[in-house]
């Protein structure tokens, strides 16, 4: 396994070096190091090299790691990348700073409600299903539009659009996708690119992206 801080200044100088072919700046760029299955002491390192900005899948593997972490080492923020039960909307309100799976109607009632009661607005992106995969999450792109407004009209701070490509296929066209679906729709996050095509992302305008193995090494 590669070193962590030597991995992140890596992922990070690709970042920038995509930023740069695209005529961008690469402070445009969040990098989220998805550290969900790791615990404290393979993310410790990464901390300590100076990464703020994390993300989970799940709720509850958030909550037994992250408040010691958080405790102990200041400027923290928590993105929740996985999908999200209307039913743990509280615990996520209460936990993160920004989801990236808004998807459905039921979801947008229960994360209206969770954040007039935590007094908490945490920004969201609506996942969208870009490669129309029926074992995916996200919003269908014919659906997005009615799921803006009622978003919009519960008062949700919707912030951009995310998706995962389909696996095994050129990503760069639903990049392109989500970019465009973003601008018609007024919205300035994209949320896109992983590991494996995080360069393309940022070429094609990611202001998020979701890096998790070219971080921690490959999952066994």
């Amino acid at each position: 396994m590669t070193d962590p801080a030597v991995a992140l200044a890596d992922v990070r100088s690709r970042i920038a070096q995509a930023a740069r072919i695209a005529q961008r700046e690469g402070e445009e760029v969040t990098l989220i190091a998805v550290s969900k299955t790791h615990e404290a002491p393979a993310i410790l390192p990464l901390i300590e090299a100076g990464q703020r900005v994390f993300g989970e899948n799940r709720v509850q593997e958030a909550a037994a790691k992250w408040p010691a972490l958080r405790e102990a080492h200041g400027g923290i923020e928590l993105h929740l990348v996985g999908q999200l039960q209307s039913n743990k909307a509280d615990e996520a309100v209460a936990l993160f700073d920004c989801i990236h799976s808004l998807d459905r109607p039921s979801l947008v009632t229960a994360l209206a409600r969770a954040m007039d009661r935590a007094g908490r607005q945490v920004p969201c992106f609506v996942q969208v299903n870009i490669g129309a995969e029926e074992q995916k999450g996200g919003c269908a792109i014919a659906d997005l539009p009615a799921l803006l407004a009622q978003a919009r009209a519960a008062e949700l701070p919707v912030v951009g659009l995310m998706c995962v490509p389909p696996a095994g296929i050129e990503a760069a066209p639903f990049f392109a996708l989500l970019d465009k679906l973003a601008t018609d729709h007024g919205l300035a996050g994209r949320s896109m690119g992983m590991s494996d095509d995080f360069e393309t992302a940022v070429m094609l305008g990611a202001t998020h992206v979701r890096v998790g193995s070219a971080l921690f090494g490959a999952r066994g």
